[in-house]
């Protein structure tokens, strides 16, 4: 369905998707590839959980490396998975050096600003922009119909194809699902983020319960720890509240 991307490439710059895997990242990378507009590269960061297991919902990890990453390098795309010397465990045992919680540790993730956020995936992409350069053009997965968002980009070196199309977040939807692109982590929720986050809703948590419970107690056994700076998984439950009203729950509904 696509052609051969060299009508309108660009030799004094590069182009790069900076990909979640999500929706309107997937998207955008259909939509370069359908007006043949330049692109050379999708960047996608793994979050990881410890040093064996990735922080990814894993059957959105398994779309990416299974589905996303051979789409792209069969068209052309270069596909770079970043990781950054942080998992969430190392992020997790951190300890303060300053402020009102100096001498604790982090203990888990935050709502507002998340610090794994910030340390096991912003610092991987912000150091792959250090080593580019100043000539790289990022193309951003903002739809139209998020017309705040597309505002706040400079249109030269951020760009939004998926603005530029007139394309909406549905059509995005409708994109990926033409191709067999769109993720399967939408069939348990409406976003994708880690598995751990604080955002996370019930039916998010529980699918993860009940297919990767050995490493959901890896958290309860984190909760046990003293002097973490935040012990609640959510904003007001600790892993085990969670687990157990999941599971009871979940068990009164057979």
């Amino acid at each position: 369905d696509f052609s051969v991307m060299t009508d309108k490439r660009d030799v004094k710059n590069k182009y790069v998707v900076a990909c979640s895997g999500g929706k309107d990242s997937v998207a955008t990378i259909l939509t370069a590839l359908k007006n043949s507009e330049p692109l050379d590269e999708v960047v996608w960061v793994e979050v990881m959980f410890d040093k064996e297991h990735s922080g990814e919902v894993p059957e959105h990890r398994d779309f990416v490396y299974s589905s996303l990453k051979p789409f792209c390098e069969n068209n052309g795309i270069r596909f770079t998975v970043l990781h950054s010397p942080k998992t969430y465990e190392d992020v997790f045992h951190q300890t303060f050096k300053r402020g009102k919680n100096n001498g604790k540790k982090y203990g888990f993730a935050r709502a507002l600003g998340c610090f794994v956020n910030k340390e096991c995936k912003l610092k991987a992409f912000r150091e792959y922009k250090r080593r580019q350069g100043s000539n790289v053009v990022f193309y951003v997965g903002i739809a139209t119909d998020e017309p705040k968002r597309v505002k706040r980009l400079n249109g030269k070196t951020e760009i939004s194809l998926l603005a530029k199309y007139g394309l909406t977040e549905n059509d995005a939807v409708e994109l990926c699902k033409k191709y067999n692109l769109l993720s399967p982590v939408y069939e348990i929720s409406r976003r994708n983020g880690c598995w751990f986050c604080p955002y996370a809703k019930d039916k998010e948590i529980l699918h993860f319960l009940k297919n990767n419970g050995d490493i959901f107690n890896k958290l309860i056994e984190w909760e046990k720890e003293e002097n973490l700076s935040c012990y609640c998984m959510n904003f007001s439950e600790r892993p085990s509240e969670i687990k157990a009203r999941l599971l009871s729950a979940n068990w009164n509904k057979k």
